[in-house]
């Protein structure tokens, strides 16, 4: 496929009369605090995409502030970064100005901000090799395919079936290599200061990832817990001090991030022929795809007035997936909420997931249930309902340490295995809600043929609907079974145990036996 070369001279950004134009590019140290997206639950992280999350970034800069008034241009913040949380820290006086520069250097910007404006077209023949540059306006783009009029009259770029690049006149001032703070403000004297920028980024989420291996024993199991940490933006941050706050902080709806246009650039060409073959209303455009950036050149935009390079957004990969497993996140206690704090400084990098080990517990002892679902159905005769389901398959604990667990769960994903034959193999997999010391936790694992249950309605009196239960074990060892019964009761043959506020039906099924409840419910009523 054919790409846009683009050569460019090196313009800086022009500040107002009487103002001094600062860059600042280098980040001396970073912090990256990442909260969860507020609107996901315990699911996973959704794959691609934008995460929903947000990100607390404090960053560390050392610049040199000339006496009077000037521009500080913040290179590499967040992509995602929210201005109006902004704080600059460390300037000799205040800030008299924020701006949130969204214009990105790319392909389909340039484009955009030079339409209706000369550059120049290069062409390479692939004869002769022999490289010719013309004059062109830039009718159209870079949405539709970009139209061009050169001397040869109107044509699309990257339709003549030659090498063609664009080469603009300069960077237009406006267009950042990366996302940019602005601020202004009036020093009274020169002075190189170290200061310190915090912000809000959206973009970002991280989430907990258990895998719980079943021991031989059957009934004890070891859990690791993965720290996932996402990052959707185009700026990475090296060597963060990185943290996780779990819980539910209050965060508010925000406002929508500003954005310039979008760095893919789309080339469209018609059918090779000439229009008066086909019928008018016959004539399809071919399927367009993203232009990359060169083919044959550097994949960047060469500055040929200082020879230096700048980064492009090209368009964003798969995100990539890197695992740290030498060091484990520490839990510290910030008021109702926990802490999770990265040991080393590790890398944020841009469009990726990074795993770092969290939770390592051994031995963690549980218990298997099995579980069913009662839903009340109106008696009819000769009508059997239910027959023969299927039930839940749960391995329990509790969340302290007699049980070999005793700290905060964070909410995320859990795969629980076991081993066959000297492999280790998945048996499920489920989500788990934030547990705190003290409750109790339940890994799902599927549904077991080998319990099975059945309800049958009796003939109902004036204020009484009984139903009986009959459970069947297929195992060869007795198996606990339990039947949540979240209405009215009127009456049980058997004990029946509170659970999460829900009177249950808990009974040991014999190994290759059955078990039977008999029970009514209050008729007219519902909890």
């Amino acid at each position: 496929m054919r790409r846009i070369l683009a050569l460019c001279l090196l313009s800086a950004a022009t500040p107002a009369a009487g103002q001094t134009l600062v860059e600042s590019e280098r980040i001396d140290a970073v912090s990256v605090t990442l909260y969860r997206d507020p609107g996901r639950g315990e699911g996973a992280i959704p794959a691609g995409g934008w995460p929903g999350g947000y990100a607390l970034v404090t960053e560390t800069r050392t610049i040199s502030v000339p006496a009077g008034k000037s521009v500080i241009r913040f290179v590499g913040v967040s992509e995602g970064m929210m201005p109006e949380t902004a704080i600059v820290a460390g300037l000799p006086r205040q800030v008299n100005e924020k701006n949130r520069d969204a214009r990105l250097l790319s392909p389909a910007a340039l484009i955009d901000t030079y339409l209706k404006r000369r550059v120049t077209i290069r062409r390479t023949n692939r004869a002769t090799g022999k490289i010719t540059e013309g004059e062109a306006i830039i009718q159209s783009g870079p949405g539709g395919g970009v139209l061009l009029t050169t001397a040869a009259g109107v044509e699309a770029l990257g339709c003549s079936g030659l090498p063609e690049g664009l080469k603009y006149p300069g960077v237009p001032a406006d267009l950042s290599a990366k996302p940019t703070l602005s601020v202004t403000t009036d020093s009274a004297a020169a002075a190189t200061v170290t200061i310190q920028i915090s912000y809000l980024a959206q973009g970002f989420d991280w989430s907990a990832n258990y895998v719980a291996q079943v021991a031989e024993d059957g009934e004890t199991l070891d859990l690791f817990a993965w720290l996932t940490v996402a990052n959707g933006g185009s700026q990475g941050f090296a060597d963060a001090s990185t943290n996780a706050v779990a819980g539910a902080p209050n965060k508010e709806a925000a406002a929508a991030l500003p954005k310039g246009p979008a760095p893919q650039l789309h080339l469209r060409c018609w059918p090779m022929d000439t229009t008066s073959t086909y019928p008018s209303w016959g004539i399809e455009r071919l399927p367009s795809a993203p232009v990359p950036m060169f083919e044959g050149f550097a994949d960047d935009i060469v500055v040929t007035g200082s020879l230096q390079r700048m980064e492009m957004m090209a368009p964003a990969p798969a995100p990539m997936m890197s695992v740290t497993a030498v060091m484990t996140a520490r839990q510290e206690e910030l008021g109702d909420l926990k802490l999770y704090r990265v040991p080393e400084p590790v890398t944020v990098a841009a469009q990726s997931r990074k795993q770092v080990a969290m939770i390592d517990r051994k031995k963690v002892g549980f218990a298997r249930v099995y579980a069913g679902v009662f839903q009340p159905f109106e008696y009819s005769p000769g009508r059997g309902v239910s027959v023969g389901f299927e039930s839940a398959r749960i391995l329990r604990t509790r969340n302290v340490d007699e049980r070999g667990l005793g700290l905060p769960l964070p909410a995320g994903r859990v795969a629980v295995f076991e081993r066959a034959r000297e492999q280790s193999l998945l048996v499920g997999e489920s989500d788990l809600a934030d547990r705190a010391i003290g409750d109790d936790v339940e890994f799902a694992t599927g549904m077991s043929s080998d319990l099975r249950y059945t309800i049958v309605g009796r003939p109902p009196s004036k204020k009484r609907q009984p139903f009986a239960v009959e459970v069947t074990n297929a195992r060869s060892t007795p198996e606990t079974f339990e039947l949540p019964i979240p209405f009215p009761l009127a009456s049980a043959d058997a004990e029946l145990v509170e659970h999460k506020g829900v009177k249950t039906w808990r009974v040991t099924v014999p190994a290759n036996g059955v078990a039977r409840l008999e029970f009514a419910l209050k008729r007219g009523e519902r909890r």
